[in-house]
């Protein structure tokens, strides 16, 4: 299946309002393409949307068994999380279990995601500090990786470092494209991000949903981070979040990962696909509506969250309902 592009709508009472457009592809681990909408060979950043690709080398590094870590560090490594207790406690014991702090963190910081974290904080006479940061777990598995091959940690966000250019040899095998060709840009946490065509994003996330044509140990890292994701949804995401709940919901099914500027990607290990998409106008908002309308088109959308993940409500101020996100008739009919 192909068509036009993504089309995510929002309204104000009957009158629609806004207009979201994108592009998503699924595909097969073999490079098939199972359907498309848009122009799928654009290149776009990723964001954080390909968590659990740069969390693939942390697997395999073997740091999991030698410091003694679990579902929760590998889920962490590949969230963007909230910033909430949990979240910030496991940041700081795992960088001590290595034998780091958070001041080996190069992610930066930026206030939790929550209103009452950030209440919590004030009442506490306390700051955020870069454990708060949403990338802190990602970054705490790069940090570990360096440590597990007794690689400098220091500059460890560099393009050149090794914990990088191991992400892009990780990249290559899984998307099947030399990474190293890949144009970049700089991510909001520091590292670098890649320019990926759609298509070669959605054909790596389906590597990892069908890992069968990797080595033993790829596939056996891809297989472990699936299963933290579905066994840990908190630690991807948190309260209430769309991966959270997607995750949670759909144990062996999907793992979802949203990334910043309207981007998201998806595995689908039952129907051996990946899904990526992309939001041109960076709408997060959209992009989540865009992510459950294509696993409602491809069967596995948690029945029990159909209407609310597909019919998001605008509220105002006061709580009023006074429209709703939907995917457009244009879109998929």
């Amino acid at each position: 299946m192909s068509g036009g592009p993504v089309v995510i709508e929002v309204t104000r009472g009957p009158v629609v309002e806004s207009r979201h457009e994108g592009i998503a592809a699924v595909l097969k681990a073999d490079g098939t393409v199972v359907a498309s909408w848009g122009d799928i060979d654009a290149a776009i950043l990723p964001r954080s949307a390909n968590k659990p690709i740069q969390a693939m080398a942390f697997v395999e590094s073997g740091a999991i068994e030698r410091f003694g870590l679990g579902n929760e560090h590998i889920a962490l490594a590949c969230a963007s999380h909230s910033g909430e207790p949990r979240h910030v406690e496991t940041v700081r014991a795992w960088l001590g279990k290595v034998g780091l702090s958070e001041a080996d963190l190069e992610c930066g910081t930026h206030p939790p995601r929550l209103q009452a974290t950030i209440e919590a904080l004030a009442r506490a006479g306390a700051m955020a500090t870069a454990a708060f940061n949403n990338c802190s777990g990602k970054h705490s598995g790069f940090l570990t990786t360096a440590v597990a091959y007794g690689e400098p940690t220091r500059g460890y966000i560099r393009y050149d470092h090794p914990v990088q250019r191991r992400l892009r040899e990780v990249m290559t095998d899984l998307c099947g494209v030399d990474a190293d060709g890949f144009a970049y840009g700089t991510d909001g946490c520091g590292i670098p991000t890649l320019a990926t065509p759609l298509r070669r994003l959605a054909q790596a996330m389906a590597s990892m949903a069908d890992p069968s044509r990797l080595s033993s140990k790829r596939a056996e890292a891809a297989s472990r981070i699936r299963a933290a994701m579905n066994a840990e949804p908190f630690m991807v995401a948190g309260t209430g979040r769309f991966c959270t709940r997607i995750n949670g919901a759909l144990p062996g099914v999907a793992q979802v990962k949203t990334g910043a500027e309207g981007v998201f990607c998806g595995m689908l290990p039952g129907l051996g696909l990946g899904v990526a998409l992309k939001m041109w106008d960076g709408a997060a908002r959209a992009s989540e509506v865009a992510m459950a309308t294509l696993l409602g088109h491809l069967g596995v959308l948690p029945p029990q969250q159909k209407d609310e993940l597909l019919h998001p409500p605008v509220r105002n101020v006061v709580g009023l309902l006074v429209g709703e996100l939907r995917p457009a008739k244009s879109w998929l009919g």
